[in-house]
């Protein structure tokens, strides 16, 4: 059973695409998310002198992160991670079972706790990790349950966003209200990108914020398709739900 909703503030703190000027981007993806109680950091962007540059800048202390949800094994993901164990050793990562053991053994050496993914699961109180999902790239997002409905933040999508969408709806059996993150359409067709679009129109998506690996030409139909509903994403954006 899904737990009670909450309000949650999400800050981008890791993203190729620009939104505060003073942080710096770089190729890949990481966010806070912020709840009455915890703070989880979704992703770790590729880097970790970027991520922790950024952080001092935007006020985010490491050391009160409660956990890291990282999505999957690519290292624009979760190439920042080790440098933030540096700072903060007692944050308990939650990772992708199919991890390489040598990956979690060095989770380990820094003295954090890894938690090992494979199903959905609770992380806390009506927030859900998806587990691992497709089979070549297998990789994790993150679900909130809030009072306007649900967010689900995607690292790159590799399972495919439709699907993840789905995946969502059907186990809060909730409205969607945001979808933050890597879409992973830099590649896809034009028509590809419609396709989506449609998608999340027929399952009732309320807003968009796409970023990293979604592609220009996809954000821009994004833009386009949900107008007022579309919110710019970039590292230093904030959003409060």
């Amino acid at each position: 059973m899904v737990e009670k909703a909450t309000n949650a503030t999400i800050t981008i703190v890791f993203d190729n695409n620009a939104y505060d000027s003073e942080l710096k981007t770089g190729w890949g993806f990481s966010c806070l998310v912020s709840l009455e109680e915890k703070e989880i950091l979704f992703d770790t962007g590729s880097d970790s002198p970027g991520l922790i540059s950024n952080m001092e800048k935007l006020k985010i202390d490491p050391k009160k992160i409660d956990i890291v949800v990282l999505s999957h094994i690519h290292g624009d993901h979760a190439g920042g991670l080790f440098g933030l164990l540096e700072i903060a050793h007692s944050i308990v990562v939650c990772a992708p079972q199919s991890f390489p053991e040598s990956f979690k053994d060095r989770i380990r050496v820094y003295g954090a706790k890894l938690v090992n993914v494979s199903e959905q699961m609770q992380i806390f109180d009506s927030v859900y990790t998806t587990g691992e999902l497709g089979t070549w790239i297998k990789e994790q997002s993150l679900v909130v349950k809030t009072d306007k409905g649900v967010v689900v933040i995607t690292g790159c999508a590799h399972p495919g966003i439709v699907n993840i969408v789905e995946w969502a709806k059907e186990f809060t059996k909730d409205d969607v209200y945001l979808i933050l993150g890597g879409f992973h359409l830099g590649d896809a067709s034009n028509d590809e990108i419609k396709s989506v679009v449609a998608s999340f129109r027929s399952l009732g998506v309320a807003k968009v914020a796409p970023c990293h690996c979604t592609g220009d030409r996809a954000i821009k139909t994004f833009k386009t398709e949900y107008k007022d509903n579309f919110i710019e994403a970039g590292v230093g954006k904030k959003i409060v739900v």
